[in-house]
């Protein structure tokens, strides 16, 4: 199985106002994107299950498809620049995701 770190061309976290993170993934073509889109690999309920959030925390989880990209958006576990915040600009949070196993062709 290919991972979507070798599979995508962008997965991105970063900050979406102090209180939010945003999750992109991106692909290079509309194939690979429908692939993974029908893979079912990444739904609100496996998102949930990665980041340890309750299904009803996600504010946002969008197919985009004529950006080729998926997008989330989760609640900060802390604010940012908060006592106890370890990534300031959110940008260290798509690690999780690095490692989705997506189903061959």
């Amino acid at each position: 199985m290919t991972q979507l770190r070798d599979y995508a061309r962008v997965i991105r976290s970063k900050n979406s106002g102090p209180f939010e993170l945003t999750f992109d993934i991106l692909f290079d073509n509309l194939e690979d994107y429908e692939h993974f889109v029908a893979s079912k690999v990444l739904t609100k309920e496996s998102f949930a299950k990665l980041y340890q959030i309750k299904v009803s925390d996600i504010i946002t989880f969008e197919y985009v498809k004529p950006a080729r990209g998926i997008k989330i958006t989760i609640p900060r576990p802390w604010s940012q620049g908060s006592v106890g915040e370890s990534d300031m600009h959110g940008s260290q949070q798509y690690a999780n995701l690095l490692t989705l196993e997506i189903p061959e062709k």
